[in-house]
């Protein structure tokens, strides 16, 4: 059995520890129309004070970066266009190292595609009668069937298919509707095949991202396990979650190993902070585990069958559904403290102590 592993902690503040912040835009930078709270003088601080440089790095391949960056400036951010990286260009540096420069591509999606591959030096088509040699699928809000018919004609006739991601859903005012995974998976269920993906988590995206920004120690900032998390791990990057867009802190705690981040905040101040050190002691019948002034001790057993997910949890968290400032030392013991059960191969026989703790 290996020694268990949980949440990772430094000295100085990762603003410092890591010379660029790797950063998803919904959910970590704003939502929507807004800026996060914390999200514009947080960036400017790490910036300012720590040095670290700032890439926005976002699976959504149908804006140009430029488009993207005006709508960061707009919200207080400051960003240039060269520090937005989508994945339509991810989807791009694939297409090029695949085929000679000039080579016709059938780009699907927005403006964003077509603009990613001609800076790569290749020649945006729309018809499968322009004998394009690969298909560049990524999301746009005006992707028709014909644009699909087209794509499934190209893809029938030999074309290599890239999509840019596989997010099945898309955040709108309204609520979720359908990504460009939905659309991928009309062409795979219309022609039996798959497509290379450029998007998170796959690795063209966050090394598109590492050449693009030139970063020495990149840090990989977001809030989703299976895109933003994932990605990192996969491409062996330091990561840090953020809970401030869709995952829940509960949801950490059954993360398989490719979807546990390096680090957990509360939003982006977390960058201007050094994270706190996790402790984990793995005695006879128990774990104990403490992070900063908290510590919570797990009664465990051998595997077997064990408590439904979280049961095992102390009652002042099972039922915490927003940790403030106060909760997140406490919060970050219980998630290592459930990563080093999994790891130890044990299951927990009753509920934990908070041991100390505010």
């Amino acid at each position: 059995m290996t020694d268990p592993a949980g949440l990772a902690g430094t000295e100085r503040p990762l603003a410092e520890v890591y010379d660029v912040a790797l950063l998803d835009l919904d959910g970590v930078v704003y939502v929507g129309p807004y800026a996060l709270e914390h999200a514009p003088e947080s960036l400017a601080v790490a910036a300012d004070v720590h040095g670290m440089r700032s890439a926005f790095v976002t699976n959504n391949a149908a804006r140009p970066p430029a488009v993207v960056a005006e709508h960061l400036r707009s919200l207080g951010i400051r960003a240039r266009d060269e520090d937005v990286v989508t994945s339509a260009q991810a989807g791009a540096r694939v297409a090029r190292e695949l085929l000679p420069e000039g080579s016709p591509v059938l780009a699907v999606g927005g403006p964003g595609v077509a603009l990613a591959l001609q800076q790569r030096g290749l020649v945006p088509v729309y018809s499968a009668d322009d004998r394009p040699l690969a298909v560049v699928q990524g999301y746009g809000p005006d992707v028709a069937w014909s644009d699909l018919a087209e794509a499934c004609l190209a893809i029938g006739s030999g074309a290599v298919w890239i999509a840019t991601n596989l997010d099945r859903t898309i955040p709108i005012a309204r609520g979720r509707v359908l990504g460009n995974g939905a659309l991928v998976a009309a062409i795979r269920h219309a022609m039996g095949v798959e497509p290379v993906v450029a998007g998170k988590p796959m690795p063209p995206l966050m090394l598109e991202s590492v050449e693009r920004t030139a970063g020495d120690r990149p840090l990989v900032v977001g809030d989703r396990l299976d895109t933003d998390i994932e990605g990192a791990t996969g491409s062996g990057l330091p990561s840090l979650l953020v809970l401030t867009g869709v995952t829940d802190w509960h949801q950490l705690l059954d993360a398989p190993p490719e979807q546990r981040p390096t680090y957990l905040g509360l939003d982006l101040r977390a960058l201007l902070e050094p994270a706190p050190q996790v402790r984990i002691d793995v005695g006879e019948g128990r774990i104990r585990v403490s992070c900063a002034r908290a510590t919570l001790e797990v009664p465990v057993r051998a595997a077997g069958l064990g408590p439904p997910a979280g049961a095992w949890l102390p009652a002042s968290l099972r039922d915490l559904d927003a940790p403030d400032a106060e909760d997140l030392a406490l919060v970050r013991a219980a998630v290592s403290a459930a990563w080093a059960i999994a790891d130890s191969g044990l299951v927990p026989s009753g509920p934990a102590t908070v041991v100390t703790g505010d």
